[in-house]
């Protein structure tokens, strides 16, 4: 009889403690996604600062960026691999640590090769968490039952408001760039070893560090890198469509970043619920559709606040759709989840490299509005075929 209660009692533990874990989970899950947000975009007003530091020609320095690109693709395909040795709890904790140490060395590095090679650093543990908060997230979501995935890219955007505003804000009232970065990192420090806690330890140690991509995970990656592409390809091109096409000022030729990153937001902060109404399916050819609406008014040489409101359009119609392909990652049953989202990320992750390079080159022969306009067919094309990645129902 005594047995038959234990067993029982054991048999219930897990429910109760998932259910007293619910509260903490969410909130430390999007806390999870606000620190890489918080981290990267911390750097981008460093840049100058180092850029005057070191003397960096503009060649220099974009040679210098690149490591930091280099570092998360050097990463990310063998990251599914380390969380299933290692588990996401160990590699989030691990990886977080490493970025709030990296960061201070950026303020601080004396040439271009030590410059480059912290970049690199930190490209590799900013990979390593990207994959760990997207298998947490997972996690989270099956966890909890909910639809969640949209507002935790969200809460990522929101770190990335964060991160920028308070490096701004503390450089614009007079605190030393190296002190400011010191200040974000110790904020980072927290904010990982606040959720850490949550992030969940499952493992699978007996696969392989990599897998090459297969069927329905090659074709989310496919997706992805659209997506990841026309995301880059805004943050970087935005601004000279708007001031070759209406001679703008560079303050209001970056409206139109400004207000693709602001519809970008919200609408994954509102993404569950629509999901939840509307279903994958909808939401990923609808989403599409409605940012190859935004392209093409963007494109038109009517009037900038016309085109600003098409990159607004863009920014809405994009919220969603990498959220929801890793959502259909965490669902798919032909590749072990923490080797398919490393898959699909890696090649979901070139698109932001290659993206913004490629229409920089179609741009030099044809113009930046056709190179635009090729980029919406190809997101067009994805309208069409991202809703295959959810069951129908």
């Amino acid at each position: 009889m005594a047995d038959r209660k234990q067993g029982k009692d054991r048999h219930l533990e897990p429910k109760t403690t998932m259910e007293s874990a619910r509260p903490g989970l969410l909130r430390a899950t999007r806390l999870a996604f606000v620190v890489p947000g918080y981290a990267i975009s911390a750097w981008a007003p460093l840049i100058p600062h180092v850029q005057a530091q070191i003397g960096l020609n503009a060649g220099q320095l974009g040679m210098a960026l690149l490591a930091l690109g280099a570092g998360s693709m050097t990463t990310m395909p063998i990251a599914g691999g380390l969380v299933g040795r290692f588990g996401c709890r160990r590699l989030f904790a691990g990886a977080g640590y490493a970025v709030a140490l990296i960061l201070p060395l950026l303020a601080l590095a004396p040439s271009v090769w030590l410059l480059a090679a912290a970049l690199f650093a930190l490209g590799i543990s900013l990979g390593l968490l990207s994959c760990a908060r997207n298998l947490h997230g997972i996690h989270t979501e099956r966890t909890l039952g909910r639809r969640l995935m949209s507002g935790f890219h969200g809460f990522y955007s929101l770190g990335c408001i964060f991160g920028a505003g308070t490096m701004s804000v503390l450089m614009g009232s007079g605190v030393a760039p190296a002190i400011a970065i010191l200040l974000v990192s110790l904020a980072i420090l927290i904010g990982v070893t606040l959720s850490t806690p949550y992030i969940t330890d499952e493992r699978n140690a007996s696969g392989p560090a990599f897998a090459r991509p297969r069927g329905i995970v090659l074709l989310i990656g496919l997706f992805c890198f659209v997506i990841f592409m026309a995301e880059g390809s805004v943050l970087d091109w935005s601004a000279l469509l708007l001031s070759d096409h209406f001679h703008l000022d560079a303050a209001r030729a970056g409206l139109g970043y400004v207000a693709f990153a602001i519809t970008m937001t919200a609408g994954r902060l509102m993404g569950d619920r629509l999901v939840r109404h509307l279903g994958d399916r909808v939401m990923l050819g609808l989403g599409p559709i409605v940012a190859v609406l935004g392209f093409w008014i963007a494109i038109l040489p009517v009037h900038w606040t016309l085109a600003v409101a098409g990159f607004a359009l863009v920014g809405a119609g994009l919220a969603n759709i990498v959220p929801l392909l890793y959502s259909a990652v965490g669902r798919q049953t032909i590749m072990p989840q923490n080797l398919a989202l490393a898959a699909a990320g890696s090649i979901g992750f070139a698109g932001v490299l290659t993206g913004p390079a490629a229409i920089g080159f179609i741009a030099q022969w044809t113009s930046l509005a056709t190179a635009f306009a090729i980029l919406s067919v190809q997101v067009l094309l994805v309208a069409f075929q991202a809703p295959r990645t959810s069951p129908r129902g």
